[in-house]
């Protein structure tokens, strides 16, 4: 009798209050983190293909240049750059 007016009925379960607790931080915190790795994967590679693009007509460039004959380069080795008196 005494056990049964001891024990008090347990409070009505609110949904609003429960929450995911340490696990579903860490949880979000991986997504985030992975997230955030992933954005700076890409950037580098769309930089990278940026680059390797802007390179590729640079050499396109100076290939049809040397084919047009009009070099506009620095002199070479056997090419000097002041007149020979």
């Amino acid at each position: 009798m005494i056990l049964l007016l001891s024990t008090s009925t347990p409070e009505p379960f609110d949904a609003n209050l429960v929450t995911p607790g340490v696990v579903g931080f860490f949880a979000i915190l991986a997504v985030a983190v992975a997230a955030v790795l992933l954005i700076l994967d890409m950037s580098r590679r769309v930089r990278r293909v940026r680059y390797r693009e802007e390179i590729r007509e640079r050499i396109a460039t100076e290939q049809a240049e040397m084919s047009d004959g009009r070099s506009d380069t620095a002199p070479g080795p056997d090419e000097d750059e002041s007149p020979r008196v």
